[in-house]
């Protein structure tokens, strides 16, 4: 849980600095034209949804986890629950990516 907490710390970072899109449409669109660097996806949204967003990222080149359910990354951003987050920021992207992959393989 630990990890879980840092992961969520650099998302309101993130939020803070302006470098983060939310939802699906905005967060697609980001990827289309190349400006996403890591995409994160609640656990908790639609087989659709998670489908949709991960062939887009393959399709682009984009790095995408599946993360935290909808409150908690809607509590993270200081928003109301959010499925489908875009970092636009390299060194966000950087880090978080850092984070998710030592968090998943713990």
């Amino acid at each position: 849980m630990k990890d879980a907490k840092k992961i969520f710390q650099m998302l309101g970072m993130a939020t803070r600095a302006r470098m983060l899109v939310t939802g699906e449409e905005l967060a697609i669109r980001e990827v289309r034209n190349g400006n996403a660097r890591l995409v994160i996806v609640s656990n908790d949204a639609s087989a659709n949804t998670i489908k949709k967003v991960t062939d887009k990222c393959s399709f682009n080149n984009v790095e995408m986890h599946v993360f935290g359910n909808r409150e908690e990354i809607g509590h993270a951003i200081g928003k109301e629950s959010r499925v489908v987050l875009a970092i636009t920021d390299a060194g966000f992207a950087g880090k978080l990516s850092e984070l998710l992959n030592e968090y998943n393989r713990g």
